[in-house]
This record gives C-alpha cells, structure tokens and sequence, in this order.
C-alpha cells in the first residue's frame, strides 16, 4: 500500500495497485446489468411500491452474489436507540480495536443485513470485528435522520469502551457521505476522531451532477442517474440542496483523519471519488485513490459477480491495519 503525495506520484503508484482491465466476468456482468438492472430499476414507480420492490431487488442482489461468509458470528443491537448488529467472521474476538461500517443505501434501500456479507469479509481480512450501523431510511425518515443515526453509532461505540484511535470507519455509496459528513462533524464539534476511513465507490454530490454527466457518456450498470437523484430526493427533502450538510466541504486547513477511496473506473460516482481526492488533498488531508477498472458500483459487496473484489478488499484491509497501526504507535500517541 502506498499513499499518493502528488498527482503524479499518485499515477504511477496506480498502475502497480490495481489491474490495467477488468476481467471477462466483471465486463459480462456490467453489460448483462446495463441490459437488465438498469431497466429494471428505470421502471420501478417512485412510490412506496416500487420503493419496496427496490429494496427487495437490491437485497436480493446483495445475498446472491455476496454471501456471508460460513462461520461467521451475528448479535443484533438495540441500545440507546442505536441499531446494527456486530459481525465476526469465523475466529475473529472482540477485542480493542473496531472497524464501524455505513452501509450504502441511496439514503432509501439497503441495511445492516443485505451488508453482512461484506461484512464479514471485511472482518475476515481484517481480524476485526465490524459493527453495521442500521440507522433510519428515507422516505419514512428524511434529512438528518440517517446524519444522526451514523453518529450516534460512533458515539456508542465511544461510550461502550472503544477509544477513537482504535476505531476505522467505512462505508460505501450514501454510507461514505454519511461518513465525510460525521467526519466533518467531529471537527467542528471538537468530538475525537477515528484513525481513518475508507470508502468504497463516494457519493459526494448528492444533486449527481457529476454523476449524471458521466452516465450520459457511459450508462451506469446500477440504475440511471435521474433513478439515483429521484431516490436521495426522498431523504434530502425540503433541504436546499447547497446545505452544509449536503454539500460537503472541507475547509482549507481542515486536516481530517486519513482517507481511504476506492471506485470502479467507470461507474457514474467515479467522478464524485476523483473530487473528494482532490478536496482532501487541496486541504491537506491525506487521500489515497484507487480506481479499478470495471463499471459496477460497489463491486466489493458482490465477489461471486466481480472477481476483482477480493483483491480490492485485501487493498483495503491493509489500510485499516496499518492505520491502526500508525494511530497507535508510541510516536503518535505523544503527539496526541
């Protein structure tokens, strides 16, 4: 693993990091997604019908082509209003140290269940537990219900033993807004933060601007963006959408905890991943990029799809551990 210091550097560091193209089987199952999924979802009513069946379809997705792992150990939580569970894969204690996960969702599908699977592989790789933050979902609950629900998990995790340093967040999709926006959060609050956090395919912009641009060029095997805005519109609501808290920003100077990110190279929030890099760096929070070549959002949830995302996942694993690492080293600690 290696941290970008430049754009440059970055480049080259990118070509030894990631394969050069994407297997067969990740472009076969991008084309076949193009041609069914994406319609699919095109068609779905944007009411609580098609709400339903969308989440549905999504789970179903999830479970088939992302299983959890055999051994793996689930408990639920239900504290203090907080809701997940807790995942461990098969040998894995609890022990000082966590990985705090916020899954992607649109704000509207998804949960801590349909993201067992990655979780437990995540844990595996890791030797760490991961505790799946289920907070409230649009439309039943729009903005800032899901805002508030992702950090009070990390909030509960601090109260129940764990110390900020020995905490790494994830998240993918919604989930890494969430996290950038707890992030964000935590700064202006003065609240401890995490020893990093890693992101897998960022929804920065929550208009999908960037995102709509891109699907014009090449369509997005997931859904069409105006499906992805129709769907945040269901959280984000009456709130303008130049809201602080939708239109992230780190400020010049803001030096936040190290950032992990990865996306596939040409799905429609792979521009929305390039722009947080070049936000993070521009204020001189570390940033390291991954780019893999292949068009499926959050391939790493979906390894009997993608073969690539065993691989990406051990890229992200060696993140979490040498974080940690660093977050915990005699030097750091008296810098602390």
């Amino acid at each position: 693993m290696t941290r970008s210091g430049s754009k440059a550097t970055f480049s080259r560091q990118v070509a030894t990091a990631v394969p050069n193209k994407a297997s067969a089987r990740t472009q076969l199952a991008a084309t076949a997604s193009v041609l069914g999924l994406r319609q699919v979802n095109g068609v779905l009513p944007n009411n609580r019908i098609g709400i339903a069946a969308g989440r549905g379809l999504i789970a179903g997705i999830m479970a088939a082509f992302g299983p959890t792992l055999p051994g793996t150990f689930v408990s639920r939580v239900n504290s203090g209003g907080v809701h997940g569970e807790w995942v461990r894969a098969a040998g894995v204690r609890h022990g000082d140290k966590a990985i705090y996960y916020i899954h992607g969702s649109g704000y509207v599908v998804c949960s801590a269940r349909t993201h067992r699977g990655l979780a437990s592989r995540l844990s595996k790789a890791t030797g760490l537990p991961v505790f799946v933050v289920d907070y409230r979902l649009a439309p039943e609950h729009p903005f800032p219900a899901a805002a508030e629900d992702a950090a009070a998990g990390y909030r509960w995790l601090l109260a129940h033993g764990y110390r900020a340093g020995n905490v790494v967040i994830g998240g993918d999709s919604a989930g890494c807004h969430l996290t950038l926006d707890l992030l964000l959060q935590n700064r202006a609050a003065g609240e401890p933060q995490p020893a990093g956090a890693f992101m897998f395919s960022p929804l920065l912009d929550p208009t999908l601007t960037l995102a709509e641009r891109r699907d014009r060029i090449l369509p997005d095997p997931m859904a069409p963006a105006w499906v992805g805005r129709r769907m945040i519109e269901h959280y984000t609501a009456n709130e303008p959408v130049d809201s602080p808290r939708l239109r992230l920003q780190i400020p010049a100077g803001a030096v936040l905890p190290p950032l992990f990110v990865q996306a596939s190279a040409g799905e429609m929030l792979a521009d929305d991943a390039q722009t947080l890099r070049a936000m993070a760096e521009a204020a001189g929070t570390p940033c390291e990029l991954q780019l893999w070549p292949g068009r499926i959002h959050v391939f790493q949830a979906l390894p009997l799809l993608v073969p690539e995302a065993a691989a990406a996942l051990r890229h992200a694993a060696a993140f979490v551990t040498s974080t940690l690492a660093r977050a915990n080293s005699p030097i750091q600690e008296q810098v602390g």
